[in-house]
């Protein structure tokens, strides 16, 4: 994975843009010498957004097996408990 400097990156843009999308590269953007941002390759993008779907249908999953198995509480008795 390659990094350029914020300021290099400007004159570089179209540059890391074809390597990101053409070449499939992942391009680290650092300021000062600290990582900022990501250029990926769209690829990684939607890889990550159907990871991230996966993991909160697995969760959803999850607290609807434990709403079957403890039921819930209501609205009422949560703001109290919660001194709200």
């Amino acid at each position: 994975m390659g990094q350029v400097n914020t300021v290099d990156a400007r004159a570089q843009f179209s540059e890391i843009i074809n390597r990101a999308a053409f070449g499939k590269e992942r391009m680290i953007l650092t300021r000062r010498g600290k990582e900022l941002v990501a250029v990926v390759p769209i690829e990684d993008v939607k890889l990550l957004e159907a990871l991230e779907d996966r993991i909160d249908l697995e969760e959803a999953r999850a607290a609807l097996s434990e709403v079957k198995k403890k039921g819930t509480v209501s609205w009422e008795k949560m703001k109290k408990e919660l001194g709200l």
